[in-house]
């Protein structure tokens, strides 16, 4: 079972090292699984999914207090079954072994091979963040039963109803030997990523992060962070800024904001902010005519974190910044069931302020100018490198400009956050804002390793290799250090 019922913490880390023992040995005993059995598993985990679909979205509106059901089909449910599913179509191909080259080409010719097979780690610890509760799970699930391995998964505990959910219908479908979900808050969470994997993979904030891999260092176990940042929206000259703003603004407004790819603030021509601003306004009331009662907007996850963005606001607003909350139809937010936050720009933001020095995770987007495009890429490269970086205009030598001369996780040219919806595209950070990528075949690499096998040639060349060293020995290794 993946539960007990009301464990204590003390039960739920013994339950933990009784999972991981039980899973290591069955990849040992058993030994790596073959293509069959690993799309087996990709299957039951698509049927899980599909099955219970109706259940995992109420779960889900239920945590948040007030999200779309529609987003939730969209972003969570589609978003587990398509990488699982293009996971089970390439798995044939990503299982391949590579032949590589034989040197020095002697070798090769008198019968030598050296090849490369991807072989399953083991056990690939899995903390999932709650933004995304079910797609963030099942994409790195996805990637690490393709690679063979078997998963331990700890869902976050700031969504009890949709992990406690996920709990019970992994019982059904899989042994605790394949898949096992632990539930639990901090202390469990610190607990599991202490415990020995053959790899760890995180997503979630970079504070939290850095707590992870000091806990996965006393076992050296290789981790996967998915982190965070403020990805910036660089505006060229030659954008179209109704288009701009409206894509910009769907991907500020997905989830509230609660997105690790939402673009966080704004790079604006001079001339162009009063413009921008008001497009910005206009597609917004498009989209939301209404904020308050308005299921298609999302609320903060918690009252923690509602405060938290909130506190944003009112640091920017102290500071001097002009604050423009976006309400379509004048609703007084003071007073509401949930935790809503209106679309909000800062604008005349600056670096003393908060909102310009953390994450936002939210949705509130502050707005900064410039005058020359090469003052967009000192300010992208004065702060820690982000998960995302977007660029909007037709300008192919600023668009070369950011891609060569800043360095981020991944770039969307003229949207926001498509390019993680790329299955055959990388996703991981850079630096702080992550560490190792997943997602389609990178995401079967990252959970196998790359074996290194080289076949000897039956040649008794190779005693050459051997002393005493002579004329032929010194002739060969002279030949390969000519120029």
């Amino acid at each position: 079972m993946n539960m007990f019922v009301n464990p204590s913490i003390e039960e739920t880390k013994a339950q933990m090292r009784l999972i991981l023992d039980v899973q290591k040995r069955a990849q040992t005993h058993k030994g790596p699984p073959g293509a069959a059995l690993r799309k087996d598993r990709l299957t039951r985990a698509i049927d899980m999914v599909l099955t219970h679909k109706d259940e995992l979205i109420a779960a889900i509106t239920q945590d948040f207090g007030s999200r779309s059901p529609d987003l939730t089909l969209f972003a969570d449910v589609s978003g587990a079954v398509g990488p699982l599913k293009a996971a089970r179509a390439e798995l044939d191909r990503w299982m391949k072994g590579q032949k590589r080259k034989v040197t020095p080409a002697v070798l090769g010719l008198l019968g030598a091979k050296a090849e490369v097979r991807y072989q399953p780690k083991g056990v690939v610890g899995v903390i999932s963040p709650w933004n995304f509760p079910l797609s963030l799970a099942m994409d790195a699930i996805a990637g690490a039963f393709a690679a063979g391995n078997r998963v331990m998964l700890k869902p976050s505990e700031f969504t009890p109803a949709t992990s406690a959910l996920m709990a019970q219908i992994v019982d059904l479908y899989f042994d605790d030997d394949e898949l096992a979900v632990i539930l639990g808050g901090p202390e469990v969470g610190a607990a599991f990523a202490g415990l020995p994997f053959d790899h760890l993979i995180f997503t979630g904030a970079t504070n939290v992060g850095r707590h992870v891999m000091r806990a996965a260092a006393d076992n050296l176990t290789p981790v996967t962070l998915e982190l965070g940042g403020k990805s910036p929206v660089v505006i060229g000259r030659s954008a179209d800024l109704a288009k701009t703003a409206a894509r910009v603004m769907n991907g500020k407004t997905m989830n509230a904001g609660q997105v690790c790819l939402a673009p966080d603030y704004v790079l604006a021509p001079k001339e162009h902010l009063d413009g921008f601003v008001k497009e910005v306004q206009s597609a917004t009331k498009r989209m939301f005519p209404t904020i308050k009662d308005n299921r298609d907007y999302t609320a903060m996850i918690n009252q923690r974190h509602y405060d938290r963005v909130r506190g944003l606001i009112d640091d920017a607003r102290a500071k001097g910044a002009q604050v423009i909350e976006i309400n379509p139809a004048g609703e007084d937010f003071s007073q509401q069931e949930h935790r809503k936050i209106p679309p909000t720009l800062i604008l005349n933001a600056t670096n003393e302020m908060s909102v310009m020095q953390e994450e936002i995770f939210g949705p509130v987007m502050p707005v900064m100018t410039y005058t020359s495009f090469e003052d967009t890429v000192a300010d992208v490269n004065s702060r820690p490198r982000p998960l995302a970086l977007y660029y909007f205009g037709d300008d192919e030598h600023e668009a070369e400009a950011l891609l060569s001369r800043t360095h981020s996780g991944g770039v969307t040219i003229n949207d926001v956050i498509f390019h993680f919806a790329m299955d055959d595209l990388p996703f991981g950070g850079v630096g702080p804002s992550g560490m190792g990528a997943y997602h389609g075949h990178r995401g079967f690499l990252e959970f196998s390793h790359e074996k290194a096998i080289y076949r000897q040639t039956a040649s008794e060349m190779i005693s050459l290799m051997r002393p005493p060293y002579g004329d032929r020995f010194r002739k060969q290794i002279n030949g390969q250090l000519k120029p």
